[in-house]
């Protein structure tokens, strides 16, 4: 077997050659083709061509490839519940240089395997997992876009040798063992993706490659804000009964969270900054083992609103402030108590921040639920 080798522009892909190779993959044939950090060889997900694959790459079967997707909305097709944190990391990366394992729980994988192609179930999932990649490349995203199959790309050189980054280091391994190469010039980067893990344990590089444990930890980290007036009373309460349960869910300490990528803050939209938190709040929370002593009040900014996740107000007016300050978080801007302002105890006796500290702890939960 000749290898066709087929010259494209990265720039102004033909779709012409693109579908070319498309139709090669989806009847079962081996095509090379360029990403952003190495060449890569589609394959359909089916056990023939997977099969050879194997062997061209000399590679043991029972080790799992990554589904290579077109477009990052597609990750909903094979993970039903993306975690938040994920979610973070597939908005800041993709497309781009990283290769995400996703942990699927039994439900999830029983949903999967019902509808999925039983090939495509078994050849993608191993140990509840999946791996899956989104490049940031032209060429690579128009040809995944065009096969009807659901395809994996596995770098194009034999297992234990180096990647191949351009085509002709593609030709100097696979020649004659592949149907077509796709041609568009160097990679970009010239180094394979990173490859992380995200689950119970947190992020955990599984290989290492273009970005770095400390880049990821910045791109995946959740940040949530509770807002009140001052920052004295309702936003410390809920801040640190926001942390408490988020812990409880998360199965860590408390102290804990910020190692596991979760920051929690509150602000209040008037100026106090310096302030501590009221005796009254103090004694609210102490009275749910929460401590909130060391707190100390800030003044909520356009910088910290466009920084945050998600943010949870106390009252409308809170919520009218933040969207004031910046006009893109009201898609990230919510009621704590959904519908329900939670009234401002202040100047009120103890059993007043009893109760507002009682609605505030109900609306924590619900909230932390829904994640």
């Amino acid at each position: 077997m000749q290898t066709k080798v087929v010259k494209i522009d990265p720039d102004r892909p033909d779709i012409a050659k693109i579908n070319e190779a498309a139709a090669l993959i989806d009847a079962g044939g081996l095509v090379a083709f360029p990403t952003e950090t190495v060449y890569g060889i589609a394959c359909r997900v089916k056990a023939d061509s997977l099969t050879r694959l194997d062997k061209l790459k000399r590679r043991e079967p029972e080790k799992p490839y990554t589904l290579h997707i077109s477009q990052k909305n597609s990750v909903k097709q094979y993970v039903p519940n993306v975690g938040i944190r994920a979610q973070k990391l597939i908005e800041s990366a993709w497309p781009g240089p990283l290769t995400i394992v996703f942990e699927l729980n039994a439900q999830d994988i029983d949903k999967q395997r019902n509808i999925l192609e039983k090939q495509v179930f078994e050849n993608l999932y191993k140990d509840n997992s999946i791996g899956i990649r989104c490049p940031d490349n032209p060429v690579a995203s128009m040809l995944l876009e065009q096969t009807d199959s659901a395809v994996v790309a596995p770098s194009a050189n034999i297992t234990s040798r180096p990647p191949a980054t351009d085509a002709k280091a593609v030709l100097a391994q696979l020649s004659g063992q592949i149907e077509l190469l796709l041609d568009a010039g160097p990679c970009k980067y010239k180094k394979s993706s990173t490859v992380v893990k995200i689950g119970k344990k947190g992020l955990e590089i599984l290989r290492p490659g273009v970005y770095s444990q400390a880049e990821l930890e910045v791109m995946s980290e959740i940040k949530f804000l509770l807002v009140c007036t001052g920052n004295t009373c309702r936003s410390p309460m809920a801040e640190g009964m926001f942390r408490k349960y988020l812990a409880e869910k998360l199965q860590c300490e408390v102290d804990e969270l910020e190692k596991k990528g979760y920051k929690t803050t509150s602000a209040g939209v008037l100026d106090m900054a310096g302030s501590p938190a009221s005796a009254e709040a103090i004694a609210a929370c102490a009275a749910k083992g929460i401590e909130i002593k060391a707190h100390t009040s800030r003044t909520l900014s356009q910088q910290l609103i466009e920084e945050s996740d998600f943010i949870f107000a106390m009252a409308r007016m809170h919520c009218e402030r933040v969207v004031a300050l910046s006009g893109e978080a009201v898609s990230k801007c919510v009621l704590l108590a959904e519908n329900q302002d939670i009234a401002d105890p202040i100047g009120q006796p103890q059993e007043v921040y009893n109760r507002c500290a009682d609605l505030i702890e109900e609306a924590v939960k619900k909230r932390i639920g829904e994640l």
